[in-house]
């Protein structure tokens, strides 16, 4: 049975750029799926195709049940988005803006300011709920249209990067209800360049590049793939590095010398491949004194999903995303889709 969310095959161009190549997506109830890749490999476009801000040229969506192509009025009732960018309106203040998102999902006028209060709270904005938006800073604006995606508790909910520009007092806060939300049932597809972010939060990581999925799993399965653990040694000198390098090599996973050792001439350090954990690394410890190597630094590493990203991608993230010369998400979209979703 299909998940909460589900793509099947899209695609989508702009000109001779094929943004999505045949995305294939399928989410859980209750879980959250993130979407990582570099920057331009059709994260934003999927997630405005799925939002129905977006026609795909060909293939399926369903979201919450519901066909996205046949029904994106009936969609848009049934969803949250946060994008890339705080779509806010200025000159209003906090409160009013989370009101008039309550107001157009036709909620009552005491069942709106109850939940904008309820907001303002959650997201330590209550001290400056009656300022206008115009007042407040990037940090602010962020966490203000993340309440606002939030006001009618949907129940499958899109973010878009929405921890860039917070402080990691607010980043941290917002994982926490991110987590309550997904606790109490709530789906979420949720793309991000913080890659400590989708280690935290997502149950499923999907990674894409040049528009189609290139690997997907959980966190431990695509670290899986990586490779093991590694030793990672920063000896005190350059001098040391060549005899460090020869006791490194006889714990690699080749046996073969030095095959399986890496240096960083600059930082001094060096990293192999291993088996074995903490026992181990006590040996590499041992034989390193007995060859009298000085070290400032030893550890015993497992790969991260920085590591999957740099082996699958060929690159290191990026923020700030601007896929295939179309803007990002943006705040005209998506109070265009608020609007559309009350009538």
């Amino acid at each position: 049975m299909p998940g909460a969310i589900h793509a099947e095959g899209l695609v989508k161009t702009f000109g001779d750029v094929r943004a999505l190549d045949g995305v294939d997506l399928d989410v859980p109830e209750g879980t959250v799926l993130g979407l990582l890749g570099p920057n331009g490999a059709g994260k934003t476009t999927t997630v405005r195709v799925l939002t129905t801000l977006l026609q795909p040229d060909s293939g399926k969506a369903v979201v919450a049940g519901i066909d996205v192509l046949k029904h994106p009025n009936e969609v848009r009732r049934s969803i949250g988005l946060s994008g890339q960018f705080a779509a806010v309106d200025e000159y209003l203040t906090g409160r009013e803006n989370l009101q008039m998102v309550g107001r157009l999902y036709q909620m009552n006028a005491k069942a709106a300011k109850k939940r904008a209060d309820e907001l303002l709270e959650r997201f330590n904005l209550a001290d400056a709920a009656d300022r206008t938006a115009k007042t407040y800073s990037g940090g602010m604006r962020r966490r203000l249209d993340l309440a606002a995606a939030l006001v009618v508790s949907p129940p499958v909910m899109f973010m878009d990067e929405p921890t860039t520009g917070l402080d990691p007092r607010n980043r941290q806060a917002l994982w926490g209800i991110i987590q309550e939300l997904v606790a109490g049932g709530t789906t979420l597809l949720l793309t991000t360049q913080y890659l400590e972010e989708a280690d935290h939060l997502a149950h499923d990581i999907c990674v894409v590049d040049h528009g189609r999925v290139i690997a997907r799993g959980t966190s431990d399965q695509l670290k899986a793939q990586t490779g093991g653990e590694r030793v990672e040694v920063v000896v005190h000198d350059h001098e040391m590095i060549a005899p460090a390098r020869d006791v490194l090599g006889r714990y690699g996973l080749s046996g073969i010398g030095h095959g399986e050792v890496t240096v960083e001439e600059h930082t001094r350090k060096l990293t192999v491949p291993v088996t074995g954990g903490a026992k181990l690394l006590a040996e590499v410890i041992r034989d390193l004194d007995a060859r009298g190597v000085e070290i400032d630094d030893i550890g015993l590493r497992r790969p991260t999903l920085d590591d999957v990203f740099i082996s699958l991608t060929g690159h290191a993230a990026e923020r700030a995303e601007d896929e295939n010369g179309e803007a990002p998400t943006d705040a005209k979209d998506r109070r265009k889709s608020r609007k559309e979703a009350a009538k």
